[in-house]
């Protein structure tokens, strides 16, 4: 249960997300003292990440290395514990104008959104429509600014899940719940070969009659206090320029 956390370790456990998702490397007691004021010893901060870790929101990589945090940590972490970065209203005047070109064709809508996004997001974007054999993506090369994509085989099985109709469809119009307006998922839940690393911040949207998605696709550790606010302001922007 998320609740039996103490404030000591809801402390900790929020400073070493913040780390892992800066630095793509596992967290040890001594970046965290030095760097986060969390006000006790490395010898504490040990202690609570091996009770984190017991109970399910730590893992340990390797025997001498530090933590990283489960996808039942990145879950209480965006749900209780971020703060988000909303955008500034250039920005957000920005996207209207680079999506609003595409007001009276989807395809090119949807074409102008994506690469929009990818651009807001610096991420891999994606978006899709219920109805149709088509992904429209943008941004494949910001996936190589990522560490957990060195291993080339892992960012083929990337971008050929991409080009595939059905997992897509899947993946937005299965998985996806429909429970909050922005959602993620965590390669780790689907059970798909390869998807471990990846994490999926995407959102529903219905213009002209279809219903559609649009998301970005990264790293499990996806800049999320800064990317979910993006996705969301994305739906608004699709659904205004576009009517439902």
């Amino acid at each position: 249960m998320t609740d039996s956390l103490t404030a000591r370790q809801t402390q900790v456990l929020k400073s070493l997300i913040d780390e892992y998702i800066d630095t793509a490397e596992p967290v040890g007691s001594e970046s965290l003292d030095k760097k986060y004021s969390l006000g006790v010893s490395p010898a504490t901060i040990r202690n609570e990440m091996m009770d984190l870790t017991r109970m399910g929101y730590l893992r340990q990589p390797h025997t001498s290395a530090g933590r990283v945090p489960s996808p039942k940590a990145m879950k209480f972490y965006i749900d209780q514990l971020m703060e988000e970065r909303h955008m500034s209203v250039a920005e957000e005047v920005k996207v209207k104008e680079e999506v609003r070109g595409g007001k009276d064709d989807l395809d090119l809508l949807l074409d102008e959104a994506t690469h929009a996004l990818s651009q807001a997001t610096q991420s891999l974007s994606v978006a899709a429509l219920s109805e149709e054999d088509k992904v429209w993506h943008s941004g494949y090369s910001h996936v190589f600014h990522n560490p957990e994509f060195a291993d080339l085989e892992a960012t083929a099985q990337l971008f050929s899940f991409i080009e595939e109709f059905q997992m897509m469809r899947e993946l937005f119009f299965r998985r996806m719940t429909g429970e909050s307006v922005v959602e993620v998922i965590f390669g780790e839940e689907l059970g798909w070969p390869g998807f471990n690393p990846i994490g999926v911040v995407a959102t529903h949207f219905d213009v002209k009659g279809k219903h559609g998605a649009i998301g970005v696709i990264g790293p499990a550790r996806i800049p999320y206090a800064r990317v979910i606010p993006v996705v969301r302001y994305f739906r608004d922007v699709i659904e205004e320029v576009c009517g439902r």
